[in-house]
């Protein structure tokens, strides 16, 4: 090694012990903190939220997304599912498998082309249908979320991205409080490697202008279906 570049390395190697000395000193007089004196962290993950009603709440938190939402009793669902279509004028859903028979039998009673996934729909043909129906896996009152596994009733990804509508049913007791208490109830899917879905609205994305564009990330169009007990 030169004798400069020698002058250099020890130059800096000074310099760093120098700012190292300072800092020490600066903090000489600062004790090591109690760690029983630290403030514990008291939340637990997965702890109910406190509501007076979950399933009011969560309608509230839906519509606030600007997406459409009904209840209904479990016999009334054909007939919820092919409003829901209607209201959008869709002529073309996809129903993946999973979904019961009477479901689909009301939907073609309805003039509504049915499409099946079965072998899959290209990309294209997604594009060209209107709608999909899906059951849900989750949904959680504190933000109006849903959150599909993608088990059966809720296909595969794609089925949820590329049409422009999207009917979700979603029954009372698969609504929870919060976002931890939804994740705790994903765990089997998470545990098969199922990807998840989350649904908060259509899909909406604002520019750097701050200008509101509809449908670039999935459907622009939201329906909700939510199954309450008869009685």
């Amino acid at each position: 090694m030169s004798a400069a570049r020698n002058e250099v390395v020890g130059t800096q190697g000074t310099a760093r012990d120098e700012v190292l000395r300072r800092v020490r000193a600066a903090i000489a007089d600062v004790a090591e903190p109690d760690p029983a004196a630290d403030v514990p962290v008291t939340w637990v993950y997965g702890r109910h939220l406190g509501t007076v009603d979950v399933l009011a709440d969560f309608v509230e938190k839906v519509e606030d997304y600007k997406a459409g939402i009904s209840r209904c009793r479990p016999d009334e669902v054909p007939a919820a599912v092919v409003a829901a279509l209607a209201s959008f004028d869709v002529t073309s859903v996809v129903l993946p498998a999973g979904i019961p028979p009477e479901w689909t039998d009301a939907v073609e009673g309805a003039g509504i082309e049915v499409r099946r996934d079965d072998p899959p729909l290209t990309s294209q043909q997604l594009n060209g249908t209107d709608a999909v129906v899906t059951t849900a896996a989750v949904g959680m009152a504190d933000s109006g979320t849903i959150a599909l596994d993608h088990g059966p009733g809720q296909g595969r990804r794609a089925l949820t991205l590329l049409p422009d509508v999207h009917v979700c049913v979603i029954a009372a007791d698969q609504v929870v409080s919060d976002v931890p208490e939804g994740i705790a109830r994903l765990a089997p899917g998470l545990r098969a490697r199922r990807p998840v879905t989350w649904l908060s609205g259509g899909s909406a994305t604002s520019d750097i202008e701050l200008d509101r564009v509809e449908g670039v990330h999935g459907p622009r169009h939201l329906a909700v279906v939510l199954v309450t007990p008869a009685g």
